[in-house]
């Protein structure tokens, strides 16, 4: 397999590729596996040979000089905003995370070893990771868990309330998206927990990352014995937090006006036997014919369409500014 496939993430560097699986029941065999889904269902799993307690390789990065371009412009994701407005309007749904993305040219030959390692050093975040596999190259700033498992209990910490330091409160929007999606998630890992171990041991808690204060939830569980992995992961996928609620519904909201999102707002991370650390993959730079890096906000019948954009703005200015060049 390729000499160059690297994962690493929170101080666990694999190296030496034994093989790619596309198939979840794969991760029973108790083996340490890097994990890539995307939004839309697709499974990648990395079986590696060597796995040790090290810092990322640090490599060099020459900062990008082109455009990024947007997929939808100011006026195209406002009425965008307006559109999901409607539907909540309708009853059709509650909340849906609305998303646009950022591309711009790379040389093909170029890696993001270099970028991931500037992240590390200028945007600290608690879940980040990079994955290069032949076909996939991901630098990740996640700041969201979206699964960890330790044994049987389990533990998802969805994000949603986004301000800079120094403002003094979330608003009721983001207060009542939070409590959404932490019940949506109540209702995801009912499906695979036991009854009654299902429970919010924090609820709207203001917590700090690189440059933005997020809004943060976690709801945890005991799964029921003999649960698999695959059953994991396809009750739980998509993420919540970026889908919305009921996810059936955002989900269908979002596939009518979306292009492919691909590993954005899919899962990133590792599965260990009865262990698995999993980030929400937001925040991510990928790269395939182009860089590529989504941006999005969570949209609710409050919400203010001028203000959703600023948002997805925030979110990308710090980590575009990190890649170089400019916003369109």
């Amino acid at each position: 397999m390729s000499a160059d496939a690297l994962f690493w993430m929170n101080g666990r560097l694999a190296t030496e590729l034994i093989e790619i699986s596309h198939d979840p029941a794969d991760l029973s065999d108790g083996s340490f596996w890097a994990v890539s889904t995307t939004f839309e269902g697709g499974f990648t799993a990395a079986r590696f040979a060597t796995v040790i307690d090290a810092d990322f390789p640090h490599h060099a990065w020459e900062k990008l000089e082109g455009v990024w371009r947007s997929s939808r412009s100011e006026s195209e994701y406002m009425d965008y905003v307006k559109s999901i407005q409607r539907s909540i309007a309708e009853g059709w749904v509650y909340q849906v995370n609305a998303c646009r993305e950022l591309s711009t040219p790379i040389a093909q030959e170029r890696n993001l070893r270099g970028l991931f390692s500037q992240i590390l050093i200028n945007n600290p975040a608690p879940w980040a990771s990079y994955l290069e596999l032949p076909g996939i190259n991901i630098a990740s700033a996640s700041p969201e868990l979206f699964l960890k498992r330790t044994g049987n209990r389990v533990r998802t910490s969805p994000i949603k309330g986004t301000q800079l330091p120094g403002q003094r409160h979330f608003g009721a929007k983001d207060v009542a998206e939070n409590v959404m999606i932490v019940d949506l998630m109540r209702n995801d890992f009912g499906a695979i927990c036991t009854n009654g171990t299902v429970s919010v041991p924090r609820l709207l808690a203001s917590e700090p990352h690189p440059g933005l204060v997020h809004l943060v939830s976690d709801v945890e569980g005991e799964l029921r014995d003999g649960i698999s992995w695959s059953e994991i992961i396809s009750s739980l996928q998509p993420p919540g937090s970026i889908s919305g609620a009921p996810k059936s519904s955002a989900i269908s909201v979002i596939t009518s006006h979306e292009s492919t999102r691909g590993p954005y707002c899919g899962a990133l991370g590792w599965v260990e036997a009865d262990q698995c650390q999993l980030s929400v993959a937001i925040r991510i730079f990928f790269k395939d014919s182009a860089l590529r890096f989504g941006t999005g906000a969570g949209i609710t019948w409050g919400s203010d369409p001028e203000g959703e954009w600023e948002e997805t703005q925030l979110k990308a200015r710090r980590l575009i500014s990190i890649a170089g060049g400019s916003l369109s």
